[in-house]
């Protein structure tokens, strides 16, 4: 679960948070229960593919990180048919080397070449034994990436201002026009993007990585993609660690509702910390800096910034840029400082580029599908409008038109409870899903009771992100191959935050050694 939805760099504006978004009937040719792709004859040329490994292009790129890519069937049931390359980067191992670990940084709609790139430092410790391998997921980054053009700023233009909801026929039909740009800037790959596929082509990626098991460490949404693949192949399933554990059960309304919450505390918490530093921009009184940081995103929507980008810096894309910063609170002083510029001096660059994942360019084309793109033609609004299709695909229970006509004013009733900041950008996310077919049910209906090795689930008390009742009810459907670690930290994820819970990651990852189930990592032994 990761954050945002909209288009544009005010295209990011339009969006949904932290990670709970377009569709397809992904069911159709669903591997046998036994999951062995490479055994099928119409997936071989996929499964006999190796990966070529060069040293990767672009600014900043570190000088040791390698990068490829894996080609995969557009569609599973149609193999004959269009291909799409996905984007791959490794470290390599630099002990005994036993094969890979791949890693999945959540979303949905997360870079993970570019996230390995930036932090793959955090990783390091698993190169003793393993090549540390991440990737773009199809429709992601340069994987062939959707897009919704002004789609986004379609659908909240449908629940702006006081009176927008008392017309409920003309939000769905906004809602249907929004739809239809997605479909437009994306392509084919838009009927193609559920978690469903998206496991498939990490079995494809584990046989082109020269892994007879796939090791895997998964957070947030990567939680999800890494129960599904286990469902999907559970032969094939190695040491797999998943943290920060989605729900596979609760629908996006639910999600959605609980994510906005949880982003508020966590909003709440960063405020409570910025007012005692004297450069805090909306001063030292933590109530009144609270009320200011919510005028300051009327503000916006009411009269956006002009920007370099050549699109207006509005009140949701400051709401996106809350969401990707409040993730983890290393990131608390360069948001404070980017506040610092936005509130001071007016000048969003900062800001922005939270809220647009780290692109600052303008989409010059749609993007082809197939090939991997040019980093600078990568969508500015690609991670929520991923987000946004992937979560829709995986939710078989959005409201239909009948249950929406009744229903959105108690909607935006109840959000606007849970967050004065995040409610409206929330229920973008749901009602975004309005007007694409219907999603798929194999996640809620087979997802369960896996007959697979031990696999470490990993929950955190404060997480604002993933409820830790979500790591428990996962457990609990996943059956006797979970085993749980108590993280009683805060924060999004352990991983990163926690020495006692990297401890534990990395040595079930490397030696195969799990914690008891249901111990747990102490608050005191978390690090900032």
């Amino acid at each position: 679960m990761q954050a945002k939805l909209s288009t544009r760099c005010a295209a990011l504006r339009r969006g949904a948070l932290l990670g709970t978004a377009v569709l397809a009937l992904v069911t159709a040719g669903l591997p046998a229960a036994a999951g062995d792709g490479a055994s099928r004859p119409d997936l071989g040329r996929f499964y006999d593919q190796k990966v070529s490994w060069t040293k990767c292009k672009g600014d900043g790129m570190p000088k040791d990180l390698q990068c490829g890519k894996v080609t995969v069937p557009l569609d599973y049931a149609r193999p004959g048919g269009p291909t799409l390359d996905l984007a791959v980067a490794r470290y390599r191992a630099t002990g005994h080397r036993i094969g890979s670990v791949v890693l999945n940084f959540g979303g949905p709609g997360g870079p993970g070449v570019a996230q390995l790139a930036v932090g793959g430092k955090d990783f390091m410790g698993l190169t003793d034994n393993y090549d540390v391998v991440s990737f773009d997921p199809r429709g992601v980054g340069r994987s062939s990436p959707v897009s919704c053009g002004d789609g986004s700023d379609s659908a909240l233009a449908a629940i702006e201002g006081s009176t927008s909801l008392d017309e409920p026929a003309k939000v769905l039909r906004q809602l249907r026009t929004a739809a239809a740009a997605c479909t437009e800037h994306s392509g084919p790959v838009l009927r193609h993007i559920g978690t469903v596929d998206a496991a498939r082509d990490l079995d494809v990626m584990r046989q082109a990585l020269g892994d007879r098991k796939l090791n895997y460490l998964g957070f947030s949404y990567g939680t999800r993609l890494g129960a599904v693949y286990a469902a999907e192949f559970p032969g094939k399933v190695g040491r797999i660690a998943l943290d920060g554990v989605d729900t596979l059960t609760e629908p996006m309304t639910e999600q959605a509702l609980a994510g906005a919450h949880g982003q508020q505390v966590a909003l709440d918490d960063f405020v409570d910390w910025c007012v005692k530093d004297i450069a805090c921009p909306f001063g030292q009184d933590a109530r009144s800096a609270r009320e200011d940081v919510v005028k300051l995103v009327r503000s916006l929507d009411r009269d956006p910034l002009p920007t370099g980008f050549g699109q207006p810096f509005t009140g949701q894309d400051l709401v996106g840029a809350f969401g990707q910063a409040l993730y983890s609170k290393d990131l608390w002083p360069s948001l404070e400082r980017a506040l610092a510029e936005l509130v001071e001096d007016g000048d969003a660059t900062g800001i922005a580029g939270f809220s647009t994942g780290g692109y600052a360019l303008p989409l010059r084309q749609r993007a082809a599908v197939g090939a991997l793109v040019d980093p600078e033609d990568v969508p500015l609004d690609n991670l929520p409008a991923a987000l946004m299709a992937i979560n829709c695909a995986d939710d078989p229970d959005r409201p239909d038109a009948a249950r929406l006509t009744r229903e959105l004013d108690r909607l935006r009733a109840a959000y606007d409870h849970a967050s004065p900041v995040f409610g409206q950008y929330r229920l973008t996310e749901v009602l975004m899903c309005y007007g694409r077919p219907k999603g798929t049910d194999y996640i809620r209906e087979k997802v369960r009771d896996l007959d697979t090795p031990k696999m470490l689930l990993v929950g955190t008390r404060g997480d604002p992100a993933t409820p830790y009742r979500w790591t428990v009810e996962t457990a609990e459907r996943l059956g006797s191959s979970a085993v749980v670690l108590d993280n009683r930290g805060e924060g999004h994820t352990g991983y990163a935050s926690s020495k006692c819970v990297h401890g534990k990651v990395d040595t079930f990852l490397l030696y195969g050694t799990l914690p008891p189930s249901g111990s747990s990592c102490g608050p005191e032994e978390n690090t900032p």
